[in-house]
Order: structure tokens, then sequence, then C-alpha cells
């Protein structure tokens, strides 16, 4: 192997530990299935569709089959993907005040197709109601349109982040035009000799700041973020939960894993989290405050560290994966108790 400078440019090695895909050559994969259902039912999931006949919204993903990949070669990112969904949708007659439901049907969701031409089929329960079946199928179809346009472009933004690596001289050039002061002297020290042997980028990053009142004492929200059995309630998935400083946390079938880095309960917990789409070995920093209010707790939640290009799917994640179905959680547990 020839190192950098020298050679063929397509082989070059260049002096970093790892000597990972340099010149971002080589042919990599990055399965995205996981990352995708869950992006799915983000955007699809609680579409209100509105019109002169009545109002219809989109329920459940009720079946989710497929797979996706991002592979990069020679510095460009090629996707595939093919999916079979159904969802459910139901809706309220304007005039009559009748409800029906019914269902949506995409049978393929491929790159072989742009999104206009995928295949949508709105059908409706037996009985009246052919109004409503209409507004789906109309305005219905074009916002499921445009949902599946938004999971491709996060696809291509966001799951891809740091695939593709800078060069070593791009690298380098960054840190120098990035440690320059306003008047074009650089900042001393501002490259170390270590630095030249890096390849990376720093990555911009937003702090995200959340409110939350749930119907449980502080001491029950707290455990239901320390205690295996209610995470994976809540979760609705198998879960890696080691509540005490230092200890490992997973959840989502792996899409979010982290540590525990401080615990003082009932009253706060403090995370190293991260995202499994997010560059790697990046981690926010997650602040969980609980704060007793007579039969109810406020969580506040303070996220340090989120990517930039990430930060309205992670806003996302904690409001429908964890606060709304926190929520659900305590409703039923208030309901077998009544």
């Amino acid at each position: 192997m020839a190192k950098w400078g020298q050679g063929d440019p397509r082989w070059i090695v260049e002096e970093r530990a790892d000597a990972t895909n340099v010149n971002n050559w080589h042919w990599t994969e990055r399965d995205a299935t996981s990352w995708s259902k869950r992006k799915l039912k983000e955007v699809l999931e609680g579409l209100v569709v509105e019109g002169e006949a009545g109002r219809c919204e989109i329920g459940d993903l009720k079946h989710v089959e497929g797979e996706a990949s991002c592979n990069s070669r020679k510095g460009k990112l090629i996707f595939f993907y093919e999916w079979n969904l159904r969802l459910s949708w139901k809706g309220t007659v304007k005039e009559s005040g009748e409800k029906h439901k019914g269902s949506v049907e995409i049978p393929n969701l491929s790159e072989e197709n742009e999104v206009d031409d995928t295949e949508i089929n709105v059908s409706k329960k037996k009985g009246e109601g052919d109004v409503l079946k209409e507004l789906m199928r109309t305005e219905g179809t074009t916002k499921v349109r445009e949902a599946l346009r938004d999971y491709l472009k996060a696809l291509k933004t966001e799951f891809t982040l740091g695939m593709i690596l800078p060069t070593k001289a791009a690298a380098v050039g960054q840190d120098l035009a990035t440690e320059r002061k306003p008047g074009g002297s650089p900042v001393q020290d501002s490259v170390t000799p270590q630095a030249l042997d890096m390849v990376g980028v720093k990555i911009p990053t937003v702090r995200i700041h959340m409110r939350e009142v749930f119907n449980s004492p502080a001491d029950e929200l707290y455990s239901i973020f320390t205690k295996k059995e209610l995470v994976q309630k809540f979760s609705k998935c198998p879960a890696v939960i080691e509540a005490e400083k230092g200890g490992k946390l997973q959840m989502f079938e792996g899409c979010v894993s982290g540590e525990y880095t401080e615990l003082v309960p009932s009253q706060r917990l403090v995370l190293k989290w991260r995202c499994r789409s997010w560059p790697e070995e990046h981690y926010a920093t997650v602040a969980l405050t609980f704060q007793d209010l007579a039969a109810q707790s406020e969580l506040e939640l303070e996220c340090k560290g989120v990517p930039v290009s990430h930060e309205e799917s992670t806003r996302q994640c904690w409001k429908k994966q964890y606060f709304e179905e926190i929520h659900l959680l305590l409703q039923q547990s208030k309901d077998s108790m009544e």
C-alpha cells in the first residue's frame, strides 16, 4: 500500500489508526431496515385528511414488510429499499356524523419507481361512507405520498450522515478555516501534529428542551426510566437497562443506546445517549429532571449535542416513542386498577 502523497490515489492508505475506507473508494454497506421501520411509522401515523366530506386520520402501520440499505462506493451513495405497507384509517362524515374505517395499502415502495408512480390502494369496510373513501383516495393519497417523500429524504440525509468520509486534505483544510480568527490570523496551536493524522469533521449540534406533565408521582415516573420491565412495557421491545452509574442502556431494537452517568432517585437522571443513525461514536447528553406536582409530575428534558440534521427526528423520538407511550402505559395501569 502506498502512503499519503505516493502512488495511485485509489489505493492510498492515510496514516490513521483504523485506515478505514480512505477516500471512500471501497464498498461499504449500512443496514437501514430497523431505522426505516421507525421512520415510516413516524411520518405516516397520525396524518390528518380533511375535506368537505369529513375528516379522516391514518392510524397504525399495521403491516410493514421489506428492507432498506445504503451503500457507499467511490464517494457515492447508492440506496436500496423495497417495502410492502398497510395502514389503517378512520373517519367521520361531516353531515351525518357517521364513523367509518378502512385501510391504505402500498404494495411496492422501492427505488425502481418514483413516489408519484408508486401504487397506493384505499379500501373501506362494508357499508355506506364512500365519500370518506373518495376523500382518502384523493387528498389522503396526496398526504401519504408527501410522507413517503419525507421518509426518503430522511433516508438520504439523516441516516447517511457520516458515511462519506472526508479526505485528509479536506479535513485539515476545514480545521484551518474553522480555527482562523476574523482578521485572518490562525489561532495559536489550532492544528496540532496529532490533528494532521486525523480524518474527521466537526458535527454541528443543537440543544433540545422539552417539558411534559404525567399523571403519576415523580418516583413512579423515575422508575419507568430505570426498571427494565417498565422500559420494555412502554417501548414494546426487549431492552438492556443497567440503572447504575456507567450502566448500559439499549432500547428499540438497538436504535437507541448509551449509558447512565448520574442517578438521583425520583429527582434526576443523566444519560449518555445516541441514535444508531447518528455519526459513529457521537453521543448527546440527556438530563431528565422529575418534579412532583400534587398528583402529577413534570418531566423536564434537556438534550445537548444533537446533530443539527437529526434535531426534528430526535424531538419526535422523545415525543412519540417515549412520552406518548409512557402516557399510554400509565393509563393502562390506571384502568387495570379500577
